[in-house]
């Protein structure tokens, strides 16, 4: 509990219901529906009290009753002076059933009325005062020995702050409970959210750049014939789009395998990739292991978009490509000899290295790309 425990009220969870087992509430409502049917029955069977006696004695009862629930009410809602105001009704029918000879319903409200409010009123504001004011009523017109009705107040007092401890307890509880649920609800919809980007990404690289370069040759077939060109040139530019919607595809299948987590492992799809060119070699070093998802498709993509720009912007020049599993991150480098420029046309299924260093830099890693002595080199690192 807090430093200002006394001048606080309880929080809202201790008061209310929802941080109680639905067994203890059950023993709750056993319990004052017990006491509520004793009281009932002793007015309504009263041998001092006859007519309209026991009328008046029934309805102080049950109005008592309706009291008690709306205090639970007021103070569930932390509202003082209403409150106070019913703990006044409270106090001031004990009095009245008290001057009408019932005694035990008397004594039975400056005691509910006394540990109740240690319980759910603020201590020093409100729960103090309306305390003394019901047990010094009781005090005073209890029976006993000065010593059992002074170990007896003790007792309520020390009942009621137990309850409220427990009840503090209870709500605490229930607050990181909450609190719990609420995180674990925003873990989900954010990794629910990584998930959609991760799946956008993958459909990007895969589709948006092979669909607009399919676009482009469409584009310029049709305009070929529009002009009249020759049969062959606007077969030549067909051939290429069927091409590249082929490639797509297949890239397409690839994504979706990975998104499924049905990837080949990264060695051998380097090896075939590579095997695909001529005048192609790659080298693994380190300890191989398995990588995350998202770090396995960034070495993939990248290994391919090298791979296509060399075929794209020199065509014949020797490649040679590393993948370096090291302690905390994995390196791969491809690094070609150079070439005549080529046909900047007739690309593959390329994704475009600014894609591909964005895609490193959300993993953590980095992806560097330009010439070198020999050629162009590509380094990409991925933290794993």
């Amino acid at each position: 509990m807090t430093g200002n425990v006394w001048t606080r009220w309880p929080s809202r969870e201790a008061l209310g219901r929802e941080a109680t087992t639905r067994p203890r509430r059950l023993l709750g409502w056993v319990t004052r529906s017990l006491v509520l049917a004793m009281l009932l029955w002793g007015a309504l069977n009263s041998s001092h009290v006859r007519g309209w006696g026991v009328v008046g004695a029934v309805t102080g009862i049950l109005l008592s009753a309706v009291v008690a629930w709306a205090l639970f009410r007021t103070t569930l809602a932390h509202r003082l002076w209403p409150s106070l105001a019913l703990f006044g009704v409270l106090l001031a029918i004990a009095v009245l059933a008290q001057a009408a000879d019932f005694g035990v319903v008397a004594l039975v409200l400056w005691c509910g009325c006394a540990v109740t409010a240690l319980e759910r009123l603020p201590i020093a504001a409100a729960a103090l005062p309306v305390t003394v004011i019901a047990l010094a009523l009781y005090a005073a017109v209890n029976d006993d020995v000065w010593l059992t009705t002074l170990a007896t107040t003790a007792g309520l007092a020390l009942a009621g702050y137990v309850l409220r401890l427990d009840a503090e307890a209870r709500g605490n509880a229930q607050r990181l409970l909450n609190q719990e649920r609420a995180a674990r609800a925003a873990e989900a919809e954010s990794a629910a959210l990584a998930e959609r980007a991760r799946i956008a990404r993958e459909i990007h690289d895969v589709l948006a750049h092979s669909l607009s370069a399919q676009l482009v040759h469409l584009e310029a077939a049709r305009l070929l014939i529009e002009r009249g060109a020759d049969r062959g040139q606007i077969l030549e530019r067909v051939v290429a789009a069927r091409g590249m919607a082929r490639d797509g595809l297949e890239e397409t299948r690839q994504a979706l395998s990975a998104l499924r987590g049905d990837m080949t492992p990264l060695e051998d799809f380097l090896s075939q990739l590579v095997g695909t060119g001529d005048g192609a070699e790659t080298t693994i070093s380190g300890e191989r292991r398995p990588l995350p998802v998202e770090a396995s498709q960034a070495v993939r993509r990248v290994a391919q978009e090298a791979l296509t720009n060399v075929r794209k912007h020199a065509p014949g020049a020797k490649v040679r490509m590393r993948l370096e599993y090291g302690a905390e991150q994995v390196t791969l480098v491809v690094r070609d000899s150079g070439g005549s420029p080529g046909e900047l046309t007739a690309t593959g299924g390329g994704y475009g290295l600014l894609g591909m260093r964005e895609r490193a830099e959300l993993l953590g890693g980095s992806l560097h790309a330009g010439p070198d002595d020999e050629g162009f080199v590509v380094t990409l690192k991925v933290p794993v």
